[in-house]
């Protein structure tokens, strides 16, 4: 765990790497599994060479195999690229670790637009197909110490999650761990407020805290809640955001259907809980192209800037 300073970059995949090192030195039963990209997770696999599997670019394997691991007790950790471990090996994530209910945890960096690598190596629709697969339990970070936090917590959950990270490589801190639990099934306020709430999650956590900072200069008071666990979401936490300030921004990187979106979107019909305004932020139904996530960010509307003018719009 590193010295906590807002706004410094750390690398989240290292934090998987450090955490993983530590839980299988304490867990005889963790092992780490990757398909070509286990640098991250080097010195487990120095460490605990047997327990320790590189599939080669077979994701689909890799889940079958942790899917085994788990049904003889183990613990297995995927570590990968976010589009491959989820996409990839959908059919055997959905028939042998979901349907089996087996404690497997798939741990994906590159989510969202920020791989800048074109959309074959976009996450655009991971959260919708992870969200829709029985016991999952979906994810989604914006602080490289959460990574260790719901890591460590993962250990007692009995479930399949998937852990959802950004970039990976150098990551804002945002939260002090000191002070600042990340624990699953919750979400969290980021910045208090009355005026309106932004619901958002992931990378552009950092977005939302950095226009609700602009609309503060404009006397507009915004609440900002990292909603980190998109499945199972924390009702609580969001209803009483909804009847404390009425109107609802949701902004993430992923696209506007199917995501955190959709999921406080049938949360508020089926409770009959209803935001005075509604209005969601992230990627449309498109091939997104090529370039960096700040410049897909501002060109599909749901940077920093124009975050903070759909706020003002609503009100």
């Amino acid at each position: 765990m590193s010295e906590f300073v807002f706004g410094e970059r750390i690398s989240g995949r290292g934090m998987v790497g450090s955490t993983l090192l530590a839980l299988a030195d304490e867990h005889p039963n963790v092992w780490g599994l990757t398909a070509d990209v286990g640098d991250p997770i080097a010195p487990f696999a120095a460490a605990h060479p047997d327990r320790y599997i590189d599939v080669g670019v077979a994701e689909a394997n890799l889940a079958g195999i942790a899917a085994g691991l788990a049904l003889e007790g183990m613990i297995p950790f995927i570590a990968g690229m976010a589009p491959f471990v989820t996409m990839r090996a959908l059919e055997q994530n959905r028939t042998d670790i979901c349907y089996q209910d087996l404690p497997v945890r798939l741990v994906g960096w590159g989510a969202g637009l920020v791989n800048a690598a074109g959309s074959t190596h976009n996450a655009m629709e991971d959260i919708a197909l992870m969200k829709a697969l029985v016991n999952m339990t979906v994810v989604s970070v914006a602080d490289p110490n959460m990574i260790g936090a719901i890591m460590r917590e993962s250990i007692a959950h009995p479930h399949p999650l998937y852990l959802r990270i950004g970039k990976g490589k150098a990551d804002r801190m945002l939260y002090d761990p000191a002070t600042t639990a990340a624990t699953i099934g919750t979400g969290l306020v980021a910045r208090d407020g009355s005026d309106a709430t932004i619901f958002t999650h992931g990378e552009v956590v950092w977005e939302a805290l950095m226009a609700a900072d602009d609309l503060a200069d404009d006397g507009i008071d915004v609440r900002v809640i990292d909603m980190y666990t998109i499945k199972p979401l924390d009702l609580e936490l969001v209803f009483s955001a909804v009847a404390e300030t009425g109107n609802v921004v949701v902004l993430e990187d992923h696209l506007t259907e199917g995501g955190l979106a959709s999921s406080l979107a049938d949360a508020f019909v089926d409770h009959a809980v209803y935001p005075r305004r509604f209005t969601r932020l992230g990627t449309p139904q498109v091939y997104v192209g090529f370039g960096s996530a700040e410049e897909q960010w501002t060109k599909y509307g749901y940077d920093r800037a124009a975050t903070a003018a759909a706020v003002k719009a609503m009100l």
